[in-house]
């Protein structure tokens, strides 16, 4: 039987998918899913079940099993804030003005434009309670962050609650668990921590002890937040609602590596993306499918039956509803203190890039990055030396090409730029074409999209935290690493 058919005998025994065609209010209470999001910041898809060798996640391992994994699955933007605000909307963050890091929140901030209104308010309308979890069962040992981190003032209630104990009375939920682990400053795991020495590097790194280090503890990191992730599925099953609930796992945005968060490079946008749906997903499936942050709002909506509103960009990738992606866009503008715009859209072989402002590096200068990764500090001081090979040496350049043309079949670390090629100039002339036709659905220009005002308030903002002080040397940072334990037990983790 073929995977559409089997989807379509299994999803067709279950009242609530059928109901994602018809009217809402229609459909029993009981009969709808829940729906539990698991945030994981700044993580690329590096799990075992990815195919890493360099660390265990037997929970995320084990989800991906009962469900379906996502190969091709991006973030709409290389950083958390503008990442998230497209995430919770469903609607491109250049199409509304969320697209510059932690922008848009001064006094007096105009919040959404018409059209665009947050996730969770389309659940409530919906009658889903919502949650974005803080406070667990003291069993387990931590909590959840809460973050949220959107580009725009919102002057309601985001969530109904923050306590677990609130989802089995108030069925069908919508509810959030941000994990932190991933984000720096890495904690090394309490065992069977990643050994450096067996760290994969990619190829744009240099081999240094230091570099191996942040990586292993990257690693590391994860190691403990899979544990976070299999007490909390644990919970779900204890408490009668794993039948009823679709799990969706994912990264807000790529790793924060030295071509990764905060660069339109795959490693910058691409996330995990693991979802257990009982009775819609085929357990153990994989799909290479093209999917954007906006689809995961989408997809959440078809499933629980909410009709998908006129101003939206995210497409449904489960469910009756489902569509597929020819093409993916992504945006990077402001970030801190570093002024930039760059666009890009792939398809699944190509990807093109445009840089707005090419006289800029690859890699400005920034506080929190030269603050918070010794790889940065690393390369640099090697770079000065003339010790890097040319892979190495590129995202290093005083400045950068207009365009850039990847194929990311030939090259998946995007290093040899095919923009000048004669024989790729008719795939080079469709991504041009492709990404500024996006550009104009959605209202975005060249050149700068944030006003003075929400700009001096961001800086202002970014100068206040960095008072606060990072580490400033590499002693500094490497202490980070050494004999850090993590912050919080997890006491309730079945890792078999």
């Amino acid at each position: 039987m073929s995977r559409v058919a089997l989807l379509r005998k299994v999803s067709g025994s279950l009242s609530w998918i059928a109901a994602a065609c018809c009217c809402i209010a229609s459909v029993p209470a009981a009969e709808r899913p829940n729906i539990l999001w698991i945030i994981a910041e700044d993580m690329g898809p590096d799990l075992a079940c990815y195919g890493r060798t360099d660390l265990a996640t037997p929970n995320l391992d084990r989800l991906a099993a009962e469900g379906e994994r996502y190969t091709r699955a991006f973030s709409t933007a290389p950083v958390c804030s503008a990442a998230r605000s497209g995430l919770m909307t469903g609607v491109y963050p250049t199409a509304f003005g969320a697209n510059n890091h932690r922008s848009n929140r001064q006094p007096g901030a105009p919040g959404l434009p018409a059209g665009v209104e947050l996730l969770t308010d389309r659940f409530r309308q919906a009658g889903y309670f919502t949650a974005n979890l803080r406070r667990f069962l003291p069993a387990l040992g931590f909590s959840g962050q809460g973050k949220t981190d959107w580009n725009f003032a919102y002057p309601g209630r985001g969530f109904d609650s923050a306590d677990w104990q609130d989802l089995k009375p108030h069925q069908p939920f919508f509810a959030q668990v941000n994990l932190h682990e991933a984000h720096r400053i890495y904690h090394k795991a309490p065992s069977h921590p990643a050994d450096p020495a067996k760290v994969v590097l990619p190829p744009y790194l240099t081999d240094h002890p230091l570099v191996r280090e942040d990586w292993a503890a990257y690693l590391d990191s994860i190691q403990i937040l899979d544990a976070k992730v299999g007490a909390i599925l644990k919970l779900l099953g204890e408490e009668g609602l794993a039948a009823n609930t679709i799990v969706m796992f994912m990264g807000d945005n790529g790793r924060e590596d030295f071509r990764g968060k905060f660069h339109l490079f795959e490693q910058g946008c691409s996330i995990p993306l693991l979802v257990r749906a009982p009775g819609v997903v085929v357990p153990g499936t994989v799909s290479d499918a093209l999917i954007s942050g906006v689809d995961i709002a989408a997809t959440s909506l078809s499933l629980a039956g909410i009709a998908l509103p006129q101003k939206f960009d995210g497409r449904p990738f489960l469910g009756p509803q489902r569509q597929t992606r020819e093409y993916l866009f992504t945006a990077m503008d402001r970030i801190d203190e570093n002024l930039d715009q760059v666009r890009a859209v792939r398809d699944a072989r190509w990807k093109y890039v445009r840089n707005f402002e090419p006289e800029r590096p690859y890699l400005q200068a920034n506080g929190y990055r030269s603050g918070t990764n010794p790889t940065y500090l690393i390369m640099r001081k090697l770079h000065a030396a003339g010790k890097l090979n040319p892979q190495q040496e590129k995202f290093l350049a005083s400045s950068r090409p207009a365009e850039e043309l990847y194929d990311l079949k030939a090259d998946p670390w995007e290093l040899n730029n095919l923009a000048s090629s004669p024989a790729d100039a008719a795939v080079l002339a469709r991504l041009r074409s492709q990404l500024e036709a996006w550009m104009k659905r959605n209202g975005d220009r060249p050149g700068p999209s944030e006003s003075k005002v929400s700009l001096d308030f961001s800086l202002n903002q970014y100068e206040k935290s960095q008072a606060r002080g990072f580490p400033k040397n590499l002693d500094e940072l490497r202490a980070n690493y050494q004999g850090l334990a993590p912050v919080e037990p997890v006491r309730l983790h079945d890792a078999e």
